[in-house]
């Protein structure tokens, strides 16, 4: 009996001399005959550690390895979608002098805002006296 030969995404390699592969298949709704995508993970043995999350692999059947493990990996097809991202240091920026710094003691001697409408009043008042 010929063994089967599967093809499939790599989605997780945390396992040691494990890989967990996603084999998608599309088949039609026996009802409503629209195509849809069935997936199905296999555990699949990677001696070497050599297969890392994103890669398109072929799995291929074996006798069992573990109790999850039926499947070793043959070869890679194609190589990680995602590629290593770079993240540049934001450049420091000094402080534009836009508004000149007053000293602690002009803004100290600010009077703290009044917002109840008594207060409103009295100021008004003040500033017509």
């Amino acid at each position: 009996m010929p063994k089967r030969v599967l093809t499939g995404t790599v989605v997780s390699d945390k396992g040691d001399k494990t890989v967990v592969v996603r084999v998608e298949r599309r088949v039609k709704h026996p009802l409503y005959g629209k195509i849809i995508k069935l997936s199905k993970k296999y555990h699949a043995h990677d001696a070497a550690n050599e297969f890392h999350v994103g890669e398109i692999v072929r799995i291929e059947e074996c006798a069992p390895i573990s109790k999850l493990k039926t499947w070793k990996v043959v070869d890679r097809i194609g190589a990680a979608k995602i590629g290593a991202v770079e993240i540049d240091e934001p450049e420091i920026v000094a402080p534009t002098d836009a508004e000149p710094s007053q000293p602690a003691e002009e803004k100290a001697e600010k009077p703290a805002k009044k917002s109840t409408k008594k207060a409103k009043a009295e100021d008004v008042a003040e500033a017509d006296a």
